[in-house]
């Protein structure tokens, strides 16, 4: 079995070879550029959107993402329709996106922006902050990651509301489903948290009427995928005060332009696309169980269902 690794630099490529080959018997671990000859690839691994086009490779065999989203696999049109692509949901992605989120949620509901500013300018001042059960999380998006997250901030007493495009169902959490219950979900939502996949339908979503259905002064956490947001629009809510502010992990374009406005922007937080990052150590095991399943002919998990887009 020969596998070609694609863009390891989350923790280094020497990582993920090292990781491959001590877990995989009698596997060949090719890094590109090096590919050799494509038709002795049967699985490439995949980590950001710089990739030969994957048609490139005749006796493919299946398709593996090092993170959650797979929009940049599903938009090679190369890629042959039989070919099994498999995304990522290991312990450290789900773990590292709740741990991101939470952080920002919680500077956000206990005014930490505020206090840093009053300490720049010596300001010693109490401010007044609703307790968590008084506050409302709103999560769009109730995949693995968005499901883990919710049960974070269910156990910390937030009141916590889901929205998805099939319904589900969760303990301590109020869920919404499909386009005619989305109203009914932002208008509650005063912190809005992104996690999204990318499909068609939900490209451009968070844009200005959605945003004009918030509660007025709602804090956006966005940790989707960067075409999720309209930037006009996010720039347009917070002039007009109805956000009050927003964490942004992803962007359409990366690294965000040095001249971009979030970059200076007083009431934007800027991460660089780093909330969720998938770790060799914990990554490798899943991958184990979807080559194998693969290896054997049998459905992985979370094997990418293309029509739905993730």
């Amino acid at each position: 079995m020969t596998v070609l690794l694609y863009d390891g630099r989350d923790f280094g490529r020497d990582a993920w070879v090292e990781a491959v080959l001590h877990h995989f018997a009698d596997c060949e671990v090719r890094v590109a550029p090096q590919t050799g000859d494509p038709a002795d690839i049967d699985y490439v691994l995949v980590a950001g959107p710089q990739f030969t086009p994957l048609g490139t490779y005749p006796n493919l065999r299946g398709v593996l993402s090092q993170w959650a989203g797979v929009n940049h696999i599903l938009a090679d049109a190369t890629l042959k329709p039989g070919i099994p692509i498999v995304r990522m949901t290991d312990l450290s992605l789900k773990t590292g996106m709740t741990e991101y989120v939470t952080y920002h949620v919680l500077r956000h509901h206990l005014r930490a922006p505020d206090y840093e500013r009053q300490q720049r300018e010596r300001v010693w001042k109490p401010l007044d902050a609703p307790m968590a059960p008084n506050r409302t999380v709103g999560i769009l998006g109730l995949g693995t990651l968005g499901r883990d997250l919710a049960e974070r901030l269910v156990h910390l007493r937030f009141q916590v509301r889901g929205w998805s495009r099939t319904r589900k169902e969760m303990e301590g959490v109020t869920c919404f489903a499909g386009t005619g219950e989305l109203q009914d979900f932002l208008r509650v939502s005063e912190i809005l948290v992104c996690l999204l996949p990318l499909t068609p339908e939900t490209e451009d979503i968070l844009d200005a009427d959605l945003f004009a259905a918030l509660p007025r002064g709602a804090y956006l956490v966005h940790a989707g995928r960067g075409p999720h947001l309209v930037e006009a629009d996010l720039l347009q809510a917070l002039a007009d005060g109805q956000l009050s502010g927003a964490t942004l992990d992803v962007f359409r374009e990366e690294p965000l332009p040095v001249g971009h406005p979030f970059w200076t922007h007083p009431n934007i937080t800027l991460t660089p696309h780093m909330a969720s990052l998938t770790r060799p150590e914990t990554g490798i095991a899943y991958l184990r169980e979807a080559f194998e399943a693969l290896e054997r002919g049998e459905r992985p998990a979370s094997l990418v269902d293309r029509e739905a887009g993730y």
